[in-house]
């Protein structure tokens, strides 16, 4: 059973504490067994009828969900061999940030993603996933050491944004992020961007360069925060559901518009029920993506990737 429920989970909430009180504690009786039977197939109905229609807003807060994998959840599940490097080899390690080489199916990679951690602890020390400027360099500075051998880049992006603190600023943020989507634009060799979670603004931006770009079902993907949004617009942060709906965050709206290309899926329920059973549907994602950018030559990569870029969005000339 899950840890924590959002508001539209909460009709789950009994009958998932009833089966597993059930589980635990019953005699294992035919009464029991067919009264677990019985909820199994409630549940089942239940998550279809919740999770088949989600609101922008809903999706927003379960790619928020405490309980959601995050970039190193996926990093154990996927990869295998994973050596952690650590420092920007100018100021300091910067925890909102990891990544490493490791093994895909036994392809060498860089894996670089932000990580927001779980518990108090661990969110505070990672600063809620909000980089700084020296965790932007830090990936920099990994995806450069994987050009320089040869080895595509993996991003996982799970971000609020960028930390917009006085100290992040004097030591070049806007600058940081900039640089990355430079470089990114320039790397020789494959990348493959993985939105797992949050994407929010510059501060995803600055890993989200890539030849593809993937998303999770119930990830979001925005210049700007629904509260932000609905701040600037409304003044109201209560209308935030309403700027979720306008801004077309979501995977769904994102593919639709070409920003995206491809959704990857999540188990029933979502990615927070079921880390292991995520990760093996992004590591299929993962795998045939690489398989294809691996016949590619770097002329071609760098071309598609410019193309790419080049056909989001829309001019009007008047």
């Amino acid at each position: 059973m899950l840890r924590h429920y959002l508001d539209f989970e909460r009709p789950l909430m009994e009958l998932e504490r009833e089966y597993e009180e059930l589980s635990r504690f019953a005699p294992q009786d035919r009464k029991t067994l067919s009264r677990l039977r019985k909820l199994e197939s409630r549940i089942a109905r239940l998550k279809r009828e919740i999770y088949s229609d989600l609101t922008p807003w809903q999706r927003t807060q379960l790619s928020r969900h405490i309980d959601r994998p995050r970039a190193l959840d996926f990093i154990v599940h996927i990869f295998t061999d994973f050596m952690e490097l650590h420092g920007d080899r100018a100021f300091r390690d910067d925890p909102a940030v990891v990544g490493g080489l490791a093994r895909l199916e036994g392809e060498a990679v860089m894996v670089v993603g932000q990580q927001k951690g779980r518990d108090l602890h661990e969110l505070s020390r990672r600063n809620f996933g909000m980089p700084h400027p020296e965790g932007y360099r830090k990936a920099l500075r990994l995806m450069k050491l994987a050009e320089r051998f040869g080895k595509p880049v993996i991003t996982l992006i799970d971000t609020p944004g960028a930390y917009p603190g006085v100290g992040a600023e004097e030591r070049g943020q806007a600058e940081a992020i900039a640089r990355n989507l430079q470089e990114m634009a320039s790397l020789e060799v494959p990348i493959l961007v993985v939105i797992i979670g949050e994407g929010g603004s510059g501060g995803a931006l600055a890993l989200g360069v890539g030849n593809r770009i993937l998303m999770m079902e119930n990830a979001i993907f925005s210049v700007i925060s629904p509260e932000g949004c609905a701040a600037i617009l409304w003044r109201d942060g209560n209308k935030a559901p309403l700027a979720a709906e306008a801004l077309k965050l979501t995977a769904q709206d994102l593919h639709r518009l070409g920003v995206i290309d491809e959704i990857v899926p999540e188990p029933l329920g979502g990615a927070h029920r079921d880390h292991q059973g995520a990760a093996h549907m992004l590591k299929e994602a993962l795998i045939r993506h690489l398989m294809e950018l691996k016949g590619m030559s770097t002329d071609e990569l760098l071309k598609e990737r410019y193309q790419k870029f080049r056909r989001m969005g829309a001019v009007d000339f008047l």
